[in-house]
């Protein structure tokens, strides 16, 4: 059987996917691993991957109410 290419809630996403999901590129992705502040990822091997989840927690992580406020 095939795999889609679109991840279902709860996928495993590689950085192409997480990317699109997150709607950015994925050189800011690399970016980010590099330097951190980027969503929880894991290394297998060479693979790279992302928990749909993970990202979603991030983001809530991340939320503010106004550009006055704080990052966390």
């Amino acid at each position: 059987m095939k795999r889609s290419r679109s991840a279902p809630v709860g996928e495993i996403l590689n950085t192409v996917q997480a990317a699109r999901y997150l709607g950015c590129s994925k050189q800011l992705l690399e970016i980010l691993r590099c330097r951190g502040g980027g969503p929880p990822y894991a290394k297998i091997g060479a693979l790279v991957r992302y928990r749909k989840m993970a990202i979603d927690g991030w983001i809530a992580a991340n939320e503010v109410l106004s550009t006055s406020e704080k990052r966390p």
